[in-house]
This record gives C-alpha cells, structure tokens and sequence, in this order.
C-alpha cells in the first residue's frame, strides 16, 4: 500500500458550507451570498446538505467521525436547529468518541445572542471571525462588528463553548509595527486558546482588487508586510503560542484545530453545501470532490444525485503533490516516503539544495519547512516540484 493510504487518519472529517452572509466584505473571494431575502432558499438548502450527507455516508461506507467544521459565509446564521441536526446525523452515521465541532461566527451581538443555542446543538468550538480591534481598520475592511462587540464576542464564545480561535488580518494599508503589536498583545490579552493571523490578501474579483486595480488601494510593501509577519511570530511565541502551521498558532497541542489538521494530514473529509470542496479514498483512489457552487444549483444537483461540478480522480503524483504541499504547511511536516513518489531525494538537488540553504530539514523521517522556509513556502514548493 502506498503512503497515501498508509499515512492519512483512517477517520472522515465533515466540512459545510453556509454561504449566507449579512454583508459581503471587501477582501472576501470565498462562494458567499446575501442572506437578505433568501429564509425559503436558506431552508431547502439546509434539507439538501442533510441529504448531501446521507448520500456521501452511503458511498464510502462506515468510517469513524473525525471532525466537523461549520464554515462560510456566515455559518453562525444558520439556524441552530438545523446546526444540530446536522451534528445529529453525523454522528449516527460515522460512530466515533466525542470529537471536535467547529462554527465560524461573526462578532457581531445578534450573533453572540445565539451561542447558547449553538452549544447545545453540539458546538464545542468557535472560530471567531475578529479581524481587528480597531474600529477604523474595522470599518475598511467592511466588518459590520466593532472593535467592543469583538472583546464581547470572545467573552461570550469562552463561556458557551470553553475553546475559541480568533483570526486577524494585519498588513493593512498604513499599518505600523508598533500598531500592530498593540492590536495582537489586546487580542492575546482576550485569552483566546488560538490566533490565525492573516496577512491581507488582495484577490482580483473582490473589491479591494478593483481598488487595486484603479491605484485606489496600496498594501503594504513586500518588506513591510515581511516585518509585519515577523512581529505576529514573535509575539505570538512570546505569549505561549506554537506556530503549528503557517497561519495557525496555538497555546498546547490541545488548543491545535483538529479538523485542520486532519485535512493537512491529507484525511477524507466531506465537502457539503455550496461551492465546496471534498476528498475521499474512492476504490482505493484519493479523489477531489467539488460541490455545484450556486445554491440553486447545489440543492437541485442534490435533488437530482448529482451534487458535485467535479469529481477528479487524483493521480498518484497529484495527490502526493497536494499531500507535500499541505504537510509542509505543519510543523509535523510530511512522509519522506511521498519523495520517493515524486521521484525525489533529499540527497539530491533539487531537495537537497534547499536543505543545505536552510529551508527544509528532516526529523522523525519526516520532510519538515524550516522557520525559515515556511515563509516562503510557495518558492520552496515551486523550486522542489520543477
């Protein structure tokens, strides 16, 4: 059997997707949809992942439960009614011991009103959408929460739910290093048990791209933005956090996110909703999956027993291309073993190249990006796989 069978975890993770969101954010290319309007389409799309569900439980059979992340969009719209019966059904389906149920939420106070509900759906995990607790940067990037209702939105998760992660963006336009050591040490001081911090990212099809585009927006240089990530480890590390993977820092491997994890150690899990993506071990082959993307669609697709736009079979390079490329993310690294699948070795160039520069190194027989590596994963990749 191959390393990609051998090393992957033999559970089945659960990712759904909830596109509606109360507002569309500037910075944001991800499948969203305003929620205005849309209570009748929202209630059949919900019908659909249950049946989605079913559907992807009867085609690869029974597997242990090892995951489930509630994603968007703004999941924390959805009704926790559904929420738990989506929980409900999973666990009747994949069996397994108490596992990790993860809900994306904006801070805003109408939302943290529904976190009790949420808890006793079977939510024991909050990813909170904070970005920044500075109004201003908070009204550029087009958040409709304040920098308060943020602090009582992590107050509110911690107590409903006990774990919760906070994602930042920083390399803001005009953003200062001593700014941004402020804003991390405030949001630290919270005692969220895991930070994502992003730097920001300008896509083409959103409005931060147009502005680009037009001169009207200007990111900090590439310099800059270098100093700005090398602050966010720093102090991040200062304050007990471990860089685990490229943007996700935790306080112990408990506060480490098992369902990213399980994607990053290249497990099955199921993509449902919208747009999303899936992968799963078909006939003994690793296939990605990827939903109809509008909602009408999907539902009808689902309907009809044809949910998904694509379903690629992965080639045993592709999928261990993907495998390298989401294990170097890790600080666990990936299999040496993919190497020899790539036609690789670390005692040759181009592997052996960029250990002997110090950006990746070997432990535990594990391919590993070094601190200095990690940074510039998308060159280390590219200059590995030509």
């Amino acid at each position: 059997m191959s390393e990609a069978l051998e090393d992957r975890p033999q559970g089945v993770g659960l990712y759904v997707h909830w596109p509606y969101c109360a507002r569309i954010c500037p910075y944001c290319d991800f499948n969203v949809v305003r929620a205005r309007g849309r209570e009748d389409e929202g209630a059949r799309l919900g019908e659909a992942i249950l049946a989605d569900l079913e559907a992807q439980a009867a085609l690869i059979g029974p597997r242990p439960l090892a995951s489930i992340f509630l994603g968007g969009g703004t999941p924390s719209l959805m009704p926790p009614d559904l929420a738990a019966r989506i929980i409900a059904r999973a666990r009747a389906l994949f069996p397994a011991d108490e596992v990790e149920v993860t809900l994306e939420a904006n801070p805003t106070d109408a939302e943290t009103a529904r976190y009790a509900a949420f808890a006793e759906a079977g939510i024991n995990r909050l990813s909170l959408g904070l970005q920044s607790l500075d109004d201003d940067a908070l009204k550029f990037l087009g958040r409709d929460h304040s920098a308060a209702e943020g602090v009582r939105a992590v107050r509110a998760g911690q107590a409903a739910f006990g774990r919760v992660s906070v994602d930042l963006i920083y390399a803001r336009p005009g953003q200062s290093e001593q700014d941004w050591h402020d804003e991390l040490a405030r949001a630290i001081d919270l005692g969220p048990e895991h930070v994502s911090p992003y730097q920001l990212t300008i896509e083409p099809r959103t409005a931060f791209g147009r502005a680009f585009a037009r001169g009207a927006l200007r990111p900090p240089e590439e310099d800059a933005a270098a100093d700005l990530y090398e602050a966010t480890q720093a102090g991040l590390e200062a304050a007990g956090f471990e860089a685990y993977e490229v943007s996700n820092h935790a306080r112990g491997v408990a506060a480490r996110s098992a369902h990213n994890l399980h994607v990053w150690r290249g497990g099955d899990y199921l993509g449902l909703g919208p747009g999303a993506h899936g992968r799963l071990t078909l006939d003994g082959v690793r296939t990605a999956t990827v939903a109809r993307r509008a909602v009408a669609d999907y539902a009808a697709g689902v309907e009809a027993g044809e949910p998904w736009s694509e379903r690629d079979a992965l080639t045993p390079r592709d999928a261990a291309e993907e495998r390298l490329l989401l294990g170097l993310r890790t600080v666990e690294g990936a299999p040496m073993s993919l190497l020899e699948t790539l036609g690789l070795s670390v005692g040759t160039s181009p592997a052996a190249d960029l250990m002997s520069d110090g950006f990746l190194t070997v432990t535990n027989n594990r391919l590993v990006a070094t601190a200095r590596g990690r940074p510039v994963l998308d060159g280390v990749l590219k200059a590995l796989l030509v």
